[in-house]
């Protein structure tokens, strides 16, 4: 993997703001935030995209997540916020190290905006789709 702003955060060569650290995650206050309080977590392993990543890594954050939007909603008052997650460059990934935005939600003008063009699902589509990810299980 290549050497990323995060990989030198984890190595202490770049100082943050940390939230949270434990043996496998360590989450810490975005220096460009999207609304005051927006965290970043990231695994300490080195993985590009949430794929990459192993089931050990992947779970620690799982269990951490939770406990940090809890803490970031109590200190900003929030009740509101995204939980926000890239894996690639089409997918507006920045930083190719798997990290998770939480993003408190204060009003409708700070923190995320998010445009959705949804699309449809047929019924048949969706059965040979469904298959296909099954398959690839």
């Amino acid at each position: 993997m290549a050497e990323t702003i995060f990989s030198k955060i984890l190595r202490g060569e770049i100082p943050c703001h940390k939230v949270y650290e434990d043996e496998h995650v360590l989450a810490f206050l975005d220096v460009g935030p999207l609304s005051r309080c927006h965290t970043l977590v990231i695994p300490k392993e080195p993985a590009a995209t949430l794929d990459a990543l192993s089931d050990e890594s992947a779970a620690a954050i799982g269990r951490v997540l939770p406990r940090l939007c809890r803490a970031v909603m109590k200190a900003t008052g929030c009740t509101a916020y995204n939980v926000l997650q890239n894996n690639g460059p089409l997918a507006h990934q920045a930083v190719f190290h798997v990290h998770f935005h939480v993003i408190p939600k204060p009003d409708d003008v700070a923190g995320l905006g998010v445009g959705w063009p949804a699309g449809k699902l047929d019924a048949e589509g969706g059965r040979a789709l469904a298959e296909q990810i099954r398959a690839a299980l």
